[in-house]
């Protein structure tokens, strides 16, 4: 398989927030239309200083990544960003790569978009199987999720009120979730 690049178009979340609301002109919108590498091994969007420049995002954290070979950088992490392929849209942060040309279309937006990768052709497509709107499994809808180790499974933080709710209390909504065959999911 070679490289594969696909044409995506990039805005500035915050400034379609504005233009929704009214109080930014549509055509002020912040946008990018850039051909970006289609990289399966990163997970999020990577893009450069000029993008980041060019989209006027904001700084939301500084992480440590591990690049592709093996060493760790401290990188800035900015957004949000849309990211537009074809008829999907997503919104993700972004890691600013100030050292890369190449802008990164990792695993999770590319997830998140229900897109495929085609080595046979080389390139990015539409899943076939749903060419209209993105479909995403959703996993441990039912019960509780499977890092809960039994040494605190006795509780469970629930809804907004953060108070610790026994898992007794849990069970009936368990019971119909399996009624729903939720189930399946774990």
């Amino acid at each position: 398989m070679g490289l594969i690049y696909a044409d995506i178009e990039l805005f500035n979340a915050g400034d379609k927030a504005l233009a929704r609301r009214g109080y930014l002109p549509e055509a002020e919108v912040k946008r990018l239309n850039i051909r970006a590498l289609v990289d399966s091994g990163a997970y999020m969007l990577s893009i450069n200083d000029e993008t980041k420049t060019q989209l006027d995002l904001a700084i939301l954290d500084k992480q440590t990544v591990e690049l592709a070979d093996g060493s760790l950088q401290e990188v800035e992490i900015v957004g949000p960003v849309d990211i537009r392929f074809e008829n999907r849209w997503t919104t993700a942060r972004a890691v600013v790569l100030p050292f890369s040309t190449d802008i990164l279309l990792g695993s999770i937006p590319m997830e998140d978009m229900d897109v495929l990768i085609d080595p046979k052709q080389q390139r990015l497509l539409v899943n076939p199987a749903h060419p209209y709107m993105a479909q995403k499994p959703m996993k441990n809808v039912c019960g509780y999720p499977r890092w809960i180790t039994p040494a605190w499974s006795n509780y469970l933080r629930v809804g907004n009120s953060g108070k610790p709710m026994p898992i007794s209390r849990i069970a009936p909504f368990q019971s119909w979730c399996k009624a729903l065959t939720c189930s399946k999911s774990r």
